[in-house]
C-alpha cells in the first residue's frame, strides 16, 4: 500500500499548514525553503568566532535602542540635581547629565549601559580573533576576496563605532579621548585646522561634537554594518562555508549538517549562550564607571587614562613617537602625531585589506580554494601574522605604560625605550622562530605518517638493542596530514620578463621564501616502509 500524507489534526498545526499553503500558493516559496533548509554547513569550533560577532551585534543594536530613550546627545551646561549627592550641583553638559540619569535613575539603565559596552568590547574582540581565523587558515583565498574586504572594513567601522560610542558621556575620561582625536586631525598638514574646525563647530571642544558623532553612532555605522554584515551572509551562503580538511572533504562537496534543524538549534542556543555571558558580565563587572571620572573640562585630566583595548595600540604608537616637527612655508607638521596616528595605522590597514591580492601575485595560485590551510602547513603566512601579533602587542603594552609603570615599579623612560626597541627587533624574531616552528611541526607530522606514534614501550631485541614500539596511525589520520598541496615554483608559462626588473626579482624572492616545505610524506614512501613500525 502507497503511503499517504496525514493532514495536521490539532488547531494549531492546521493554522500553520494553511499559512504555509497560502504562502506557497502566492510565492512559490515552498521549493526554496526546502532546498535552502537542507543546505549543508560544516561544523568546527572556530566557525563560532562569527556569530559570537553577529550576536554581539543584534546586543547592540537592542541595547542600544534602549540607551536612545534616554541619552540627550547635547553639549549644553546644566547643573546637576541627580540621585547621585557626590555631583550634586556641579555644572556639566546635558549629555554626561543624562547619562548619570541613566545610571542612577532609570530602572536597569545602569544594566543596559554595561551590557552595551560589554557587548561592544565582544563584538571587537569576536571579529579580530575571526580575522585571525580566517587570515591562518587561508580562507580569503578565491573565490573569498572580496568577504575578506568585508571583514577589513568591518573591523575598520567597528573601531571608529567605539570610539564615538565612549565619547559621547562626555566625561573626563572620554573628553581625553576626544581631546587626542582633535590632535590627530590637526596634524593632517594643510586641511587639519579645517576639519577640526568642521568636526568640533570652531575651537576645542566645542558644542557640535557630540549631536554629530551621536548621529553618526546610532545611524550612519550601524546602517553600514547591517549592509555589509547582509552582504557577507549571502556571500557565505552562495559560496558555501569553508572547511577544514579530512576524511570525505573535498574541493567540490561540504561535509557537515543541515540548517535546519541541526544548525538552526545549535545557533540559536549559541545565541543565548553569548546573550547570556554578556548579561553575566555586565551584571557583575563594573565597567566605564563615568560618575568617578566628573564632566569633562578642558583644563583637567585623569592620571592612569586608557582606551578600550582596540584603540590602546594607537595610543601606544602616538606616546612612543620621538617628538619630531618641522614648519614649512608657514604650516607645522607634527610628525610625531602624523606618523605613527595617521600614517602608520594606513598603511598597516592597506597591507591587511590587500593582502589575498599579494599572496596571490606572489604564489601564482589563482584556484579556487574551498579547503582551508592548517597554519604549519604555510609557515610564512604564518610567521607574518604572529609578527602583526608581536607588533600590536608590544604597542599595545605601551598604551598602558604608565598602569605598567605603577603597578611593576618601573620607570616610563624604560618601558618607553623598551617599547620603542621592540618595536623594530621583537617582530622579526617572533617571524623566525614561528617559521622555524611551523617546519618542525611539518617533519614531526611527516615522521608521524611514515613511523607511527611513540608507545612509549621498550622491547629488546635479540643482540641486545633496545627500541621503542611504534604503533601506525589510522588512515584517516594520515590523509589529514599529507592531503596539503605543495607549493609550487612560479608557473613555468610566465612570460619571462616578469621576473626581470626590481618587481619581478622581488616576486621571486618572496615565492621562493614563501615554498620553503618540509615534504609531506608520499604514497611511494609509505609503501617502501609497508608496515615495519620500530
Amino acid at each position: 500500500m502507497a503511503d499517504k500524507k496525514t493532514a495536521p489534526t490539532t488547531r494549531t498545526g492546521k493554522l500553520a499548514a494553511g499559512a504555509a499553503n497560502y504562502a506557497d500558493d502566492r510565492l512559490g516559496s515552498a521549493g526554496y525553503l526546502k532546498k535552502n533548509l537542507n543546505k549543508i554547513f560544516p561544523d568546527h569550533w572556530s566557525f563560532m568566532l562569527g556569530e559570537v560577532c553577529l550576536y554581539s551585534f543584534v546586543i547592540l543594536l537592542l541595547s542600544g535602542t534602549f540607551l536612545t530613550f534616554w541619552f540627550d546627545p547635547s553639549q549644553r551646561d546644566v547643573v546637576y540635581q541627580g540621585s547621585y549627592t557626590p555631583l550634586s550641583g556641579v555644572s556639566m553638559s546635558a549629555a554626561y547629565a543624562s547619562t548619570l540619569h541613566l545610571s542612577f535613575d532609570v530602572r536597569g539603565g545602569l544594566l543596559m549601559r554595561q551590557i552595551h559596552h560589554w557587548a561592544a568590547l565582544i563584538f571587537m574582540v569576536a571579529i579580530v580573533v575571526h580575522l585571525f581565523r580566517v587570515f591562518f587558515t587561508g580562507a580569503f583565498r578565491k573565490p573569498r576576496e572580496t568577504n575578506w574586504l568585508i571583514g577589513i572594513g568591518l573591523l575598520t567601522f567597528g573601531i571608529i563605532e567605539g570610539f564615538l560610542g565612549y565619547s559621547l558621556p562626555d566625561d573626563l575620561l572620554s573628553g581625553t579621548g576626544i581631546r587626542i582625536a582633535e590632535a590627530i586631525l590637526q596634524a593632517i598638514p594643510v586641511v587639519g585646522s579645517y576639519l577640526a574646525f568642521f568636526a568640533f563647530g570652531g575651537p576645542f571642544p566645542g558644542t557640535s561634537f557630540i549631536p554629530r558623532v551621536y548621529m553618526v553612532h546610532i545611524l550612519l555605522l550601524p546602517a553600514l554594518f547591517l549592509a555589509l554584515i547582509t552582504v557577507h551572509l549571502m556571500m557565505v551562503w552562495y559560496q558555501k562555508h569553508t572547511q577544514f580538511p579530512g576524511p570525505g572533504r573535498k574541493e567540490s562537496n561540504v561535509v557537515g549538517y543541515p540548517l535546519m534543524p541541526v544548525y538552526m538549534a545549535k545557533a540559536g542556543g549559541f545565541f543565548f549562550i553569548v546573550f547570556g555571558v554578556t548579561a553575566f558580565l555586565g551584571a557583575v563587572a563594573s565597567i566605564n564607571p563615568i560618575w568617578l571620572y566628573g564632566p569633562y573640562t578642558p583644563g583637567q585630566i585623569s592620571a592612569g587614562s586608557q582606551p578600550d583595548w582596540y584603540m590602546g595600540w594607537l595610543d601606544g604608537l602616538v606616546r612612543m613617537a620621538p617628538p619630531l616637527e618641522t614648519h614649512w612655508l608657514g604650516h607645522t607638521i607634527s610628525w610625531n602625531i602624523l606618523l605613527p596616528s595617521l600614517v602608520l595605522p594606513g598603511l598597516i590597514f592597506v597591507g591587511m585589506t590587500f593582502y589575498p591580492f599579494i599572496e596571490a601575485w606572489i604564489t601564482g595560485d589563482h584556484r579556487e580554494h574551498h579547503l582551508l590551510d592548517r597554519p604549519r602547513n604555510v609557515p610564512n603566512r604564518t610567521a607574518l601574522g604572529a609578527m602583526s601579533i608581536a607588533f600590536m602587542v608590544i604597542a599595545l603594552a605601551n598604551g598602558g605604560n604608565d598602569i605598567i609603570a605603577t603597578h611593576f615599579h618601573l620607570t616610563i623612560n624604560g618601558i618607553m625605550w623598551f617599547t620603542r626597541i621592540g618595536l623594530f627587533t621583537v617582530p622579526p624574531i617572533v617571524f623566525i622562530i614561528t617559521k622555524r616552528v611551523c617546519l618542525s611541526l611539518q617533519r614531526a607530522d611527516r615522521d608521524l605518517v611514515l613511523h607511527g606514534r611513540e608507545t612509549g614501550r621498550l622491547v629488546m631485541m635479540p643482540n641486545g638493542e633496545m627500541i621503542e614500539v611504534h604503533e601506525p596511525i589510522s588512515d584517516a589520520r594520515k590523509w589529514t596530514l599529507t592531503q596539503h598541496q605543495q607549493p609550487e615554483a612560479l608557473p613555468a608559462p610566465l612570460p619571462e620578463e616578469a621576473l626581470v626588473g626590481w618587481k619581478g626579482k622581488l616576486r621571486k624572492r618572496m615565492n621562493e621564501a614563501h615554498n620553503v616545505q618540509v615534504p609531506a610524506a608520499t604514497l611511494s614512501e609509505l609503501k617502501e616502509l609497508g608496515d615495519s613500525h620500530h
